[in-house]
């Protein structure tokens, strides 16, 4: 959108700056809120569980463990 309304291209070109650079800012709270907040944290622990879990199941099956029932 940014290039469009400096080329001045479609309806772009009609609208004001702040429409076009508003998903800048809209971006830059959320990465002011997710990091503030520890949202990032979170979903990179997550992610983390997950491969650890993901690599126990493969080593047991491996090794021809059953894996647990909960």
């Amino acid at each position: 959108m940014m290039l469009l309304k400096y080329l001045e291209i479609g309806f772009v070109a009609e609208l004001s700056w702040w429409w076009v650079l508003a998903p800048f800012a809209l971006a830059v709270a959320w990465w002011a809120w997710a990091d503030a907040s520890g949202y990032t944290k979170r979903k990179a622990m997550e992610k983390m569980d997950l491969k650890k879990k993901n690599r126990l199941e493969k080593q047991r099956e491996s090794l021809g463990i059953k894996p647990r029932r909960r």
